[in-house]
């Protein structure tokens, strides 16, 4: 399956100014295949260490981390010969050997010829950097995500389809109403399925919803696993009760986050660094409140103030244990759960194309669910879970800021009414 990741390797590949890489992102997004395809389709050989698989790897680095050292004694144990340039050098769950962690910055220095990319589920959390130093300035860092909705398109066979969304989006011309039906199809099964590559991979090749949502479980058990075991110990049960409740918090009218709600009395003391863990992990994301609508947004953000999201919308789906058929074919059983889980689905995308999401709420309590920066502008975003025709926050935000560019996303087709441009759910990563 394609991954847009490639293209970013590619350019890594070939720059004049590359460092060793370090790639993050959650377990199961898929780290570990891209950058195999990538190194059996543009390099000679790939060399490639497990420090999960084979701890044993972690004596290596024991002694030395200079890679005059490491190279020959790599070679060795891979069966094949490091070559510069020719050869691409993987450490896989990398957070589990700090020395190789380390070793990075002497790759940079010493034998920049050598193609070095590191990777690891839990670099965030997992590392302590106590004893040994993180090769700050020394490295290319990348995070990579579950798949977005063009790359599921893709993997579903529907180039063509994604080629009209892209030209739709850009002209602001609405899609054909059997092709948009279609995407908006495509859409919902996505909500299911979610992004990561082993759901959508075995839902491409059955179509079987059962197998699916069996694969996200085990995904979602692994996840509770890494809390107990790369947390500290008085830290696990509050990082399970934050992420089991997430699902509550979106089932509200309004998905700020309350601490309220996770334990009658809690406080922001008792679970914030519970909340850390889980955004450092790349499990949740943070979206906070802006007080004030100038650049930079980061500047003006209200640290007690956001909303929590589940990096992938199929996983939430799972955790909110919600059958199928209720989001394939839509009912009012899940009227309070729709704004917050279109909500989630949306910021995911938006992470995936790159943005860093805020929200911003009037003094009256209008709220719009997502303010960006794209090119130098701040845009507004009200995301509907249907096709509602009236977005008061946003003719408020436009109003109080005088802006001239908002989007509101919904199932309505495309299209550009005033300074409001229509974008269809299914389009969010065409930003």
């Amino acid at each position: 399956m394609f991954r847009k990741i490639t293209n970013y390797l590619l350019e890594w590949k070939e720059s004049p100014y590359r460092k060793p890489l370090i790639l993050q992102g959650a377990r199961q997004v898929g780290k570990t295949y891209a950058l195999l395809e990538f190194g059996k389709a543009q390099y000679e050989n790939v060399a490639y260490f497990n420090f999960e698989t084979n701890p044993s790897l972690i004596k290596t680095f024991d002694e030395s981390i200079e890679p005059s050292y490491l190279v020959p004694l790599l070679s060795r144990i891979a069966g094949q010969t490091i070559v510069t340039e020719k050869t691409l050098v993987i450490f896989d769950e990398v957070q589990l050997c700090e020395r190789a962690l380390t070793s990075l910055k002497y790759f940079r220095e010493m034998a920049p010829g050598y193609h070095v990319i590191a990777c690891g589920s839990l670099l965030g959390v997992a590392v302590n950097r106590q004893q040994f130093s993180f090769p700050v300035g020394k490295v290319d860092m990348k995070t990579l995500y579950p798949m977005d909705m063009e790359e599921f398109l893709l993997a579903c066979g529907e180039d063509e389809l994604v080629a009209k969304i892209k030209d739709c989006f850009a002209n602001n011309t609405p899609m054909p109403s059997a092709l948009h039906e279609t995407a908006l199809n495509y859409y919902r099964q996505y909500l299911v399925v979610g992004g990561m590559p082993d759901c959508v991979s075995k839902f491409v090749e059955t179509h079987d919803y059962i197998l699916v949502r069996h694969i996200q479980e085990t995904i979602l058990a692994a996840y509770l696993n890494d809390m107990s075991k790369y947390n500290k110990e008085n830290e696990i049960k509050k990082t399970r009760l934050v992420y089991d409740n997430i699902t509550v918090q979106l089932s509200r009218k309004n998905t700020r986050f309350q601490y309220k709600l996770v334990k009658k009395g809690g406080r922001a003391s008792e679970f914030e660094n519970a909340i850390e863990w889980l955004v450092l992990s790349g499990i949740v994301t943070r979206v906070y409140r802006v007080e004030q609508i100038k650049k930079p947004l980061e500047n003006y953000r209200d640290i007690d103030a956001f909303k929590t999201y589940v990096s992938d919308i199929g996983l939430l789906c799972a955790k909110k244990e919600i059958v199928p058929e209720d989001i394939l074919y839509p009912t009012h059983d899940l009227d309070d759960f729709k704004g917050g889980m279109t909500e989630n689905y949306v910021c995911t995308q938006l992470v995936a194309c790159g943005y860093s999401n805020y929200y911003w709420i009037s003094e009256k309590g209008f709220e719009v669910d997502f303010i960006i920066q794209r090119e130098g502008q701040i845009i507004p975003i009200e995301v509907k879970a249907a096709n509602h025709t009236k977005a008061r926050s946003l003719d408020v935000y436009i109003k109080n800021q005088r802006t001239k560019y908002a989007i509101k996303i919904s199932t309505k087709n495309f299209g550009l009414e005033g300074n409001i441009k229509s974008v269809p759910l299914y389009a969010v990563w065409c930003f």
